[in-house]
């Protein structure tokens, strides 16, 4: 793929689309970088970007404002224009320009696909029912907290790192009893070991969590709103509030829509430099991937970002590969993986 560099004195500003922690630290280091881009950024929710990987601490007494990323005044100059809550819902590829669903037109020299991704919402009978959940928002947060103080029983699909994290959120908005209803034989099956998750069951389980592992739910059950859970092993679980948390989905849909090539399984399919098959457009983050793979973890998602800043100002950074190991404290418990 050729290499392209932006020149320093195109008149036509790098554009941006998503104001996710991915899409903000792109902005970042392109801002400082020194030079005299223009930088117009399109992004889907109403607030500036915010801090994802800390979300349950929204329930622990932190605002909308503490989670925030730009420090204040951030948009204040001229070299960066923000469109909050206005999505582009079209790429004109031979004009080099968006249209927005608000009517907006920009033309851009080059384009940054950092769209993230979605909550997987599994194909079962109920998801529709009033008192069932996504966690991935400020705004699935705000939902969450306020239906949960009429909740006596809760359950999180989803034994992974936000799962976990939503489960110790409905604990400390009071929900009773909370359970985690995993596909998998353990928790973290994608992180850690059998041995390392029984450690960290036995510790979730003195918190309160009841745990349910190898559970296929087949339907969400109640007149309108939620009743119950059933399982394919014919058992059932009365719970009146279901927070899903199966995994993510890569946002491609506008990529698709505009000819860029996708995966199979979905993702923005680029090159080491993070270009896709148009010289000027780029992916980064979760709906990006690269070497046939999609990384859930912000932090590939900063080494992307910061390899088309490199790229664009003339370099030739790649991307390689990317240590997995994960060190964290998760609702309390210290959790790291590696090897």
């Amino acid at each position: 793929t050729e290499i392209y560099t932006l020149s320093l004195h195109d008149a036509l500003p790098i554009l941006v689309v998503g104001n996710g922690m991915v899409g903000h630290r792109f902005c970042e280091k392109l801002k400082a970088s020194g030079e005299a881009f223009q930088i117009v950024v399109f992004g889907e929710e109403p607030r500036p970007a915010y801090d994802w990987v800390h979300l349950s601490e929204y329930f622990n007494g932190k605002s909308a404002s503490d989670l925030s990323l730009p420090m204040k005044g951030w948009f204040d100059e001229d070299e960066i224009i923000l469109h909050l809550g206005d999505a582009v819902r079209e790429i004109d590829r031979a004009q080099q320009v968006v249209h927005s669903y608000k009517g907006v037109v920009q033309r851009y020299d080059a384009l940054v696909l950092a769209t993230g991704s979605s909550p997987f919402v599994p194909d079962i009978s109920g998801v529709e029912k009033d008192g069932v959940f996504v966690y991935r928002t400020i705004g699935d947060l705000e939902k969450i907290k306020a239906y949960a103080p009429g909740a006596r029983h809760g359950a999180v699909m989803g034994g992974g790192l936000l799962g976990l994290e939503a489960a110790k959120a409905l604990l400390d908005l009071g929900v009773p009893k909370t359970h985690v209803i995993e596909f998998a034989s353990r928790l973290m099956p994608r992180q850690i070991d059998s041995a390392g998750s029984q450690a960290l069951e036995a510790s979730l389980r003195k918190m309160g969590l009841e745990l349910h592992l190898n559970k296929t739910t087949l339907a969400i059950e109640g007149a309108g709103r939620v009743e119950a859970l059933q399982f394919a092993d014919d058992t059932r679980l009365a719970v009146n509030m279901v927070v899903i948390s199966a995994g993510i989905r890569p946002r491609d849909e506008l990529a698709r829509l505009s000819g860029l090539p996708v995966g199979t399984r979905g993702g923005i399919i680029v090159n080491e430099r993070m270009q896709t098959v148009d010289k000027r457009i780029y992916a980064i983050g979760e709906c990006a991937l690269v070497q046939g793979m999609i990384y859930g973890l912000v932090a590939p998602g900063y080494e992307m970002a910061d390899i088309v800043v490199a790229n664009l100002a003339g370099g030739d950074r790649r991307f390689t590969s990317y240590d997995m190991s994960t060190k964290l404290k998760l609702i309390g418990v210290d959790v790291a993986s590696f090897g």
